[in-house]
């Protein structure tokens, strides 16, 4: 009788067993970051995040969030689309302003998920934009932040703002959301490299704000967006989609 009832306890204890759910997988930012896959696995579908205009605007495709996908600058008139990176310009939280009434300058600020802290020591991480001087054809990048422990959140005291000739970037102090931006201009002409010395003649400038009262009120993109806007509803239908191929 001891023997049947040991036998019923086992197959009892197997039961319970294989009755459990199976455990998710845990998503890894590391996992995010180095997976070669070409697309992210997800099946979420490509929205609109920021939108220069009728035919100008970034989407975010194979999303798992609004802060882990790949983004992509689309320019349909000029059959144009450009890869920008996967967790990159989805997370800037500041405000971008693509003002060039000639569409030949475009600017693109990134930053790195929420929660995602990089850098070692006292050095952080560099934390660039793309820019383009030929309607996005070609973007380059140019570092605006350096030393960033937490890029997502600091990202929020940035406006960057391409013109006709010019490129700002305005930052203000921290918890100085308010604050007297401090700026810095760059030239933008016809293939320059921000991150080498001018063409002679060619200069930009630094200087407060307030030296130039309404600088940035002046400054519209032409749908009026100035803020990347994800819609969080909107997920897929497989979020712990393995990130390595199988």
């Amino acid at each position: 009788m001891r023997y049947v009832a040991a036998t019923i306890a086992l197959v009892a204890l197997v039961q319970a067993c294989t009755a459990q759910p199976p455990v998710r997988p845990v998503f890894r930012l590391a996992d995010f970051w180095s997976s070669k896959l070409k697309e992210l696995p997800y099946d979420s579908p490509p929205q609109v995040i920021y939108r220069i205009d009728d035919h100008r605007f970034v989407t975010l495709e194979h999303y798992r969030d609004c802060y882990h996908g790949d983004s992509y600058y689309n320019d349909t008139r000029d059959g144009i689309r450009k890869y920008l990176g996967r967790g990159l310009f989805e997370n800037f939280q500041g405000r971008v302003i693509n003002a060039d009434p000639s569409a030949t300058n475009i600017v693109l600020p990134l930053a790195y998920p929420p929660r995602a802290f990089c850098g070692n020591g006292e050095k952080g991480c560099v934390v660039p934009f793309w820019y383009s001087t030929d309607g996005g054809k070609t973007f380059h990048s140019k570092v605006y932040m350096d030393h960033s422990f937490n890029a997502f959140e600091d990202s929020k005291r940035y406006t960057v703002a391409a013109t006709q000739n010019k490129l700002f970037v305005a930052q203000v102090d921290y918890g100085d959301e308010n604050g007297d931006p401090y700026v810095t201009e760059y030239p933008l002409v016809p293939d320059i490299d921000l991150s080498k010395p001018y063409p002679p003649g060619i200069h930009g400038s630094t200087f407060m704000a307030s030296k130039r009262p309404g600088i940035f009120s002046k400054l519209k993109t032409p749908s009026g967006q100035d803020r990347i806007i994800c819609n969080p509803s909107i997920k897929p239908t497989n979020p712990d989609a393995p990130l390595a191929p199988q």
